[in-house]
C-alpha cells in the first residue's frame, strides 16, 4: 500500500465525502477501484456518491455562500495562502498519489504536476488582492459579485492541476464550490480536500463528492441549487453537461478537447524547435488537451525534420513511473490506452508514414498501459490522426508549401484550444499568431504563465481559466446607476 493510500485509508477518507466541513460517510454502497496504470492492479477503492450525497453537498455550499461572499478579499487571500503552503508541504504525498492513480513519473509529478497546481492557488491569491470588485463609470458603479454555488468537474489527466485551476479562482471570487473529480484519479482530490480543511476553510465553502459522470456530473449540471458549472473534459462530455444545465439556465464554462498545431515557419531554428515540439507534444505522455500534436513544417525541410524528430524520441525513457530515470510513464487508464492503439492503427491504414514507434507496448514492458512514442510524417490534413484528438504520445508531421497554406491547415479543425508558432522573426510570428483561431498561442516555446488566460475557440469550449480572467468567470456584473454624485 502506497503512502497516500495508507494515509487516506487510515483516516477513513476513501469511504467518505467532504461536505459542510466534515468527512461524511457515503450514502450508498457503490465503490470504484483505483487502478495503477503501470501495474494494472487496484491500489484503492473509493466510495461513489448518489443524488442524496450530491444534494447534501449543494445545500452545504448554498448555506455557506452568503457568509463567504461577505468575507473581505484580504481574508479570502489568507486562506488561499494557507492552502498554497500546505500543498507544498505535502508535495511528496501528492506526487505519490498522482503516480499511483494516473501513472505520472514521480519526478514529473513532483516538479510539474504538483508545483504548477500549487501555482494556480498562489496566482489566484495574488490576483485577488488587486482585483477591482467595484469600478466607476461616470455616476454608475460597476460591481463584480460572486455568482454563488459552483459545480466543478475535473478530469483524470491533470487531476490536481485542474482542481486548483478552478478552486483557486472560485474561492477568490467569493464563490462556494462542490467538486466532482474524476473517479479514475480521486486520490489527489481527497488529499486536496484535507488541505482545505487543515487550512481552515469555513464549513461548506469547499465540498467534494466522488462519483460517476452520469450520476454526480449530470446531477451537478441539473441541480437548481448550483449557479454555475465549470468542466474540463472531452467535447462530448462538455456537450452533455451543457444540455443538462440548460433547463436551469446556469452558466457553463467549458475547457474541452484540442488538436493544437505547431507551425514551424521557414526561418525557425529547426534544431531547437523540433526537439522542443516533440517534447511539448509528448508532455504528460500526450495526455493534455492543448498538446501540439500537429507539427506543420515546410515541405522542403520534411526529411530534416523527420531526422530531428526521431532523434528527440531517442531521449525518451518509457517505464516504471517510480524510476528516477523515467521520463514518461503509462497511459492513465485502459480505455485511453485502447483508443491510442486504435488511432495508431488508423494512421497506418490511412497511409501516413510511420517514422518511429507504432502500435503495442515498448519492448520489455508486457504489463501496464505503456504506449510507444509514435510519430507519423507526410500526414494529410484530412486523415483521422490529423483531425481527431488522440490524447496519447502520437505526433503528426504535416508538410506545407506556403505560410498561407500552413495557417489554413492550422485552422482546419473543429478545435481551437492552443497553438504554437516558431520563427526567428518575432514580427512574423506575431502576424501568424493573430491569424490562428485558438485561445492561446505560444511563440518560440515560452515559459508557462499562470496568468495567461486559457480556454478555447470553437468546439474546444468557452470561458477562460487562469489569471484575472479566471476569477472573472465566477463573477456576475451588476450596474448601480446613480451610485456616485
Amino acid at each position: 500500500m502506497t503512502a497516500p493510500v495508507r494515509h487516506l485509508a487510515e483516516a477513513g477518507f476513501l469511504e467518505r465525502f467532504f461536505i459542510g466541513g466534515e468527512w461524511r460517510q457515503a450514502s450508498g454502497t457503490e465503490r470504484a477501484a483505483v487502478i495503477n496504470p503501470a501495474t494494472e492492479q487496484a491500489v484503492a477503492e473509493v466510495a461513489l456518491g448518489d443524488e442524496s450525497d450530491l444534494d447534501r453537498a449543494v445545500k452545504a455550499a448554498r448555506a455557506a455562500a452568503p457568509g463567504w461572499a461577505a468575507v473581505a478579499p484580504s481574508e479570502r487571500a489568507r486562506l488561499l495562502e494557507r492552502i498554497h503552503g500546505l500543498m507544498l508541504a505535502r508535495l511528496e504525498l501528492f506526487a505519490q498519489a498522482l503516480t499511483a492513480e494516473m501513472g505520472a513519473p514521480i519526478n514529473y509529478a513532483r516538479q510539474v504536476q504538483v508545483k504548477l497546481a500549487a501555482e494556480h492557488i498562489r496566482a489566484a491569491r495574488d490576483n485577488l488582492l488587486d482585483f477591482p470588485f467595484i469600478t466607476r463609470r461616470g455616476t454608475t458603479a460597476i460591481l463584480r459579485e460572486p455568482i454563488g454555488v459552483c459545480g466543478l468537474i475535473t478530469p483524470w489527466n491533470w487531476p490536481l492541476y485542474q482542481i486548483t485551476a478552478k478552486v483557486g479562482p472560485a474561492l477568490a471570487a467569493g464563490c462556494t464550490v462542490v467538486l466532482k473529480p474524476s473517479e479514475m484519479s480521486p486520490l489527489s482530490a481527497l488529499l486536496f480536500a484535507q488541505v482545505t480543511q487543515d487550512a481552515g476553510c469555513p464549513p461548506g465553502v469547499f465540498n467534494l463528492v466522488n462519483g460517476s459522470g452520469p450520476v454526480i456530473g449530470a446531477g451537478l449540471a441539473r441541480h437548481p441549487g448550483v449557479d454555475m458549472i465549470s468542466i474540463t473534459g472531452s467535447t462530448r462530455a462538455g456537450v452533455l453537461v451543457a444540455q443538462a444545465a440548460a433547463p436551469t439556465v446556469k452558466r457553463v464554462a467549458q475547457e474541452l478537447g484540442g488538436k493544437s498545431p505547431n507551425l514551424l515557419l521557414p526561418d525557425a531554428d529547426f534544431g531547437r524547435a523540433v526537439a522542443l515540439g516533440v517534447g511539448a507534444a509528448f508532455r504528460n505522455l500526450g495526455q493534455s488537451c492543448s498538446a501540439p500534436t500537429r507539427m506543420l513544417v515546410p515541405r522542403s525541410r520534411l526529411a530534416e525534420v523527420e531526422g530531428l524528430a526521431v532523434a528527440a524520441v531517442a531521449d525518451i525513457v518509457v517505464g516504471d513511473p517510480l524510476g528516477e530515470d523515467t521520463t514518461h510513464g503509462p497511459i492513465a487508464n485502459r480505455p485511453q490506452f485502447e483508443r491510442v492503439q486504435m488511432m495508431i492503427r488508423a494512421g497506418l491504414e490511412d497511409g501516413a508514414k510511420l517514422i518511429v514507434g507504432g502500435s503495442g507496448r515498448p519492448d520489455g514492458l508486457e504489463t501496464g498501459f505503456f504506449a510507444r512514442p509514435t510519430i507519423f510524417s507526410d500526414v494529410r490534413p484530412e486523415m483521422r490522426i490529423s483531425q481527431e484528438e488522440i490524447f496519447g504520445p502520437v505526433l503528426s508531421i504535416i508538410p506545407y508549401d506556403t505560410v498561407d497554406e500552413a495557417v489554413a491547415i492550422a485552422n482546419d479543425t473543429v478545435y481551437g484550444l492552443g497553438a504554437h508558432v516558431q520563427s526567428a522573426n518575432l514580427d512574423q510570428a506575431r502576424a501568424v499568431a493573430a491569424r490562428i483561431q485558438s485561445g492561446q498561442v505560444h511563440i518560440n516555446h515560452p515559459a508557462w504563465d499562470p496568468n495567461a488566460p486559457f480556454g478555447g475557440y470553437k468546439q474546444s469550449g468557452n470561458g477562460r481559466e487562469y489569471g484575472i480572467e479566471g476569477i472573472e468567470e465566477y463573477l456576475e456584473t451588476k450596474a448601480v446607476l446613480g451610485y456616485y454624485e
